[in-house]
């Protein structure tokens, strides 16, 4: 009997986390299910600059699937994914913070504050880091409670 309860345990919380990675993974900015673009997120804060990933360096987490540029930076993700995965589900953080869009971003726009990575828009003459920076305070907080809304 208790091998059955275990089991039936495994199971319901395989497919609850399965269904919350589908969650996760309908709600990010992913392209194959890869995020940011194949760009690495380690490398924004290990380099300070946008590094592209390798396909063959990657790792998955909760759905989404991040490239890395080396396996060092593969492990400091696995040790502490929250750390490194951008802000927002990798959206542009000023269109989450002004309306509560979700705006592609360009992943070479960028800007890390208070340890979080905050990705932007950047093209046709419209880099939106730099209206970020002339509100950030304002505008983030919107964006926090506009993902809020979105990713429930």
């Amino acid at each position: 009997m208790k091998k059955l309860v275990l089991l039936v345990l495994i199971l319901v919380f395989g497919v609850s986390s399965a269904q919350n990675d589908a969650k996760r993974a309908s709600q990010y900015n992913l392209e194959n299910k890869t995020a940011i673009q194949g760009y690495d997120p380690v490398g924004y804060f290990s380099q300070g600059k946008a590094v592209k990933g390798k396909k063959g360096i990657s790792a998955s987490y909760q759905g989404v699937i991040y490239n890395f540029s080396s396996g060092e930076n593969k492990n400091a993700f696995l040790k502490n994914p929250s750390k490194y995965e951008p802000q927002y589900g990798g959206w542009c953080a000023y269109a989450m913070g002004s309306a509560g869009e979700k705006v592609e971003i360009n992943p070479e726009t960028f800007k890390i504050t208070d340890g979080k990575l905050f990705l932007f828009y950047n093209a046709f003459f419209n880099n939106t880091l730099k209206s970020w920076n002339k509100d950030e305070v304002n505008l983030k907080t919107q964006a926090d409670d506009n993902w809020k809304k979105i990713y429930k």
